[in-house]
């Protein structure tokens, strides 16, 4: 991948560093990556643009997410509230956007948040991301 296009807005992916995950998942054990394709997905079972997770039901499963961190991460983060109150457990790996709409309505008001030291390096990246980031717990409601 070339990775001054993956540092610019001519993509909105920004694929998860392995050990990283590796970290979340040794506490979650995660059976669902919900926005992933072939090459980045982090669990056996995952939902890719053709499946489009926003049209899935997550629940009852412990997922993670890393969404497209374009125009629709709202819809994202607005989804991983939503499953979680039906039984899913969300982690997302978020950009600590804490001036947007999204992150007000969802994050604060309903999810509990790391904010990571530093910034990470995503993907085959040799640069660290222009942005700071968070990870972003929605439990379920009846945990």
């Amino acid at each position: 991948m070339n990775t001054d296009v993956m540092f610019s807005s001519a993509t909105d992916q920004w694929a998860t560093p392995r050990w990283f995950f590796n970290e979340w998942d040794a506490h979650f054990r995660f059976e669902l990556d919900v926005c992933a394709d072939h090459t980045n997905a982090k669990c056996d079972r995952y939902f890719n643009a053709e499946d489009n997770g926003l049209a899935q039901e997550w629940a009852p499963y412990r997922c993670w997410m890393n969404p497209p961190y374009g125009r629709e991460i709202g819809r994202w983060v607005r989804k991983a509230y939503e499953e979680s109150q039906k039984g899913a457990t969300v982690v997302c790996l978020l950009p600590a956007r804490t001036d947007t709409s999204w992150w007000h309505d969802y994050v604060i008001a309903h999810g509990k948040v790391t904010f990571i030291r530093g910034r990470l390096k995503f993907g085959t990246a040799t640069n660290s991301a222009p942005f700071p980031s968070a990870v972003v717990v929605f439990y379920p409601v009846n945990r």
